[in-house]
Parts: structure tokens; C-alpha cells; sequence
């Protein structure tokens, strides 16, 4: 039985990324055709908040995985600090500025959710404002990453730096739980069925969220590749002006 750890070889993560890419770009394509036409167009319109209901088919997912695409950083710098595994590091990086375009879309959609239900565009609910400051260290985790040319020195830095972001990300996710005031409304997806969306709406939303993770999968497989190669280029240069 192979071991995950195979898979910190670089020349071994690209090999299988090369195989297993076209599958999952193909099957997160399928989902989000399948569940975004099946949310916008075949599904009814909420008795309180209208056809303004179906942009939780991007809202949902979107802000979903803005979060776990953070916690997934989160692991893979971990894994960095304590095994020093190259793909790991490159991995969370590649991670980032999926995670920020994620956020973006979840802000802007929930302000294009909320502006007809609250009133307002912008509130500085708890879930809101974590959610912005989230966005804000994936600035933060980016720019750091561009500063520093070791890669090493950036790896440890932004590991550090996912670590403190994760407190956020966290509250991102429970904020509504932590604060009871608050215009937000609670999870649309829940195991309380009082709280859980209708079944009309739920079952497109799942294949809708299905499309977001294989979406991110496939982007950030991609953007791996993409950074070990940079970095054997890097490497290569070097070794060069050395010479």
C-alpha cells in the first residue's frame, strides 16, 4: 500500500496530477453547469425573499469554500513546518489566491443577497466583518509570499501567518453560533431540519457545492504543477549564474 507521503516527491505529484486533472476539471465543469442551471432555472422562488433566494447557489459555495480553502492551507503549512515537505508549502500557496477570488465572490454576492432583505449593502455583522478580514489576510498571506525571495523564509512566514488567519476563518464559519445579534441568518445547510433549506432547493445546492470543490481541486492541482515547475526554473537560474 503506498503512503500519502509519496506524493511530497515533486516528480511524483506532477505525474499524477497530470493524470488525475483532466477528470476532475471535467466532473467540476459537469457540477456547476448541472447545479447552478438546476438552481437558477428549475427551482421556485422563496415565499419571503423571491427569486433573490438563487443566488445561494453561488453565495453558499463560494463563502464554504473560502473558508475550508484556508484550513486547507492551514494543514498543508503545518505539514511544512513539521516535515518540511516542499509540495506542501507550494501547495498552500498555490491554495491562496483561489481562496481569495472564493472570498471576493462570497462578499459580493452577500451583499447583492442581503441589500434587498437588511436594506443595506454593508453591515458590520460578525460573520461579515471576520469574513473581511479573512480576505484581508489572504492579501496579506499573497504579499508576504511575493516579498521574501528564499523560499524557505517565505514558507515558515506565511505558515505562521496561516495559523493566526485560521482564528478568523474559524469565526467565519461559527460567527452566528459565537454571537446570537446579528443580521446574518444562520447555516443553510444544517443537520436541524427547522434550520436546513427546503429539499427543493437543498439537493441543487449540494451538486452546486460538489462543482465549487471540484473546482478548487482542479485550480489548485493546477496551480501546484504550476509552482514546482517555477521553482525548478528558479533553481536552474541559479545553479546557471553560479556556474
Amino acid at each position: 500500500m503506498s503512503s500519502i507521503w509519496e506524493y511530497a516527491n515533486p516528480k511524483k505529484f506532477i505525474e499524477t496530477v497530470d493524470k488525475v486533472l483532466p477528470f476532475v476539471s471535467v466532473l467540476a465543469a459537469i457540477g456547476l453547469v448541472a447545479g447552478l442551471i438546476w438552481g437558477f432555472f428549475f427551482t421556485p422562488d422563496d415565499y419571503r425573499q423571491g427569486s433573490t433566494v438563487k443566488i445561494i447557489y453561488l453565495h453558499v459555495p463560494s463563502a464554504l469554500m473560502a473558508i475550508n480553502a484556508w484550513l486547507m492551507m492551514l494543514v498543508a503549512s503545518l505539514v511544512w513546518l513539521i516535515r518540511r515537505h516542499h509540495v506542501s508549502a507550494l501547495a498552500a500557496r498555490a491554495a491562496a489566491p483561489v481562496g481569495a477570488v472564493m472570498t471576493i465572490i462570497a462578499l459580493l454576492t452577500g451583499a447583492i443577497w442581503g441589500q434587498p432583505m437588511w436594506g443595506t449593502w454593508w453591515a458590520w455583522d460578525p460573520r461579515l466583518t471576520s469574513f473581511l478580514i479573512l480576505f484581508l489576510f489572504y492579501l496579506g498571506y499573497i504579499a508576504l509570499w511575493s516579498a521574501i525571495e528564499n523560499d524557505d523564509t517565505a514558507a515558515d512566514l506565511t505558515s505562521v501567518l496561516c495559523i493566526v488567519g485560521s482564528v478568523f476563518a474559524v469565526l467565519s464559519r461559527y460567527a452566528v453560533n459565537f454571537w446570537n445579534q446579528g443580521l446574518h441568518q444562520g447555516a443553510s445547510l444544517s443537520l436541524d431540519k427547522e434550520e436546513n433549506v427546503a429539499d427543493v432547493f437543498y439537493f441543487p445546492l449540494l451538486v452546486s457545492i460538489g462543482g465549487f470543490i471540484l473546482l478548487f481541486l482542479a485550480l489548485v492541482l493546477l496551480r501546484t504543477r504550476t509552482e514546482i515547475r517555477a521553482r525548478r526554473m528558479r533553481a536552474l537560474l541559479i545553479r546557471e549564474r553560479m556556474s
